[in-house]
């Protein structure tokens, strides 16, 4: 039932990545270039859905969170991994696949070369587990956590700021 489930959100998520039309090449690029907002706007709404859900059904009791750790070397090298492979590529790997099945198959460059890191990370792991995965390691941090305050006060000031950003970018056309 699990992994129906997760199919199934994988396939809704694919759906809206097409209808947003964060997609295209060409807004991929101008996100790049902070040219076009519209990847920024789908992906802060998807983050505000995800906190609301996520703690809503955590403080009714039909979810647990399950916080990962901070640890600053493999977050790092990670996002920087992650941002030379989305400029060079002009996809991350969720719109790859949402590319590919829309039929450009320049994306598939990109689906093979996650696949390649991985197998590459697998092989490099055990001399990066006691190294730069540990580097700066602060343990498991959230930020109502670090401010002492509830969830909801974080949810609350998030949904402000993304407003305001939404409301700036329509003004400025992006």
């Amino acid at each position: 039932m699990t992994l129906m489930f997760g199919l199934f959100t994988g396939i809704l998520f694919g759906w809206l990545l097409q209808r947003a039309r964060v997609l295209r090449y060409d807004k991929q690029l101008g996100a790049l270039r902070l040219r076009d907002m519209t990847i920024l706007k789908f992906m802060l709404s998807a983050i505000l859905a995800a906190s609301v859900g996520v703690h809503l059904l955590a403080d009714v009791g039909l979810a647990e969170l399950s916080i990962k750790g901070t640890a600053l070397g493999a977050q790092i090298l990670g996002g920087l991994l992650f941002g030379v492979g989305w400029a060079l590529l002009g996809y991350c790997p969720g719109t790859s696949w949402g590319a590919l099945g829309e039929g450009r198959f320049d994306a598939l460059w990109g689906i093979l070369g996650g696949w390649f890191g991985a197998a590459l990370y697998a092989e490099a792991y055990p001399a990066m587990e006691t190294s730069v995965l540990t580097w700066g390691n602060l343990g498991k941090l959230t930020l109502p956590g670090m401010l002492g305050v509830s969830h909801w006060l974080v949810i609350a000031a998030l949904a402000l700021g993304c407003f305001a950003l939404f409301r700036l970018f329509e003004r400025k056309g992006l």
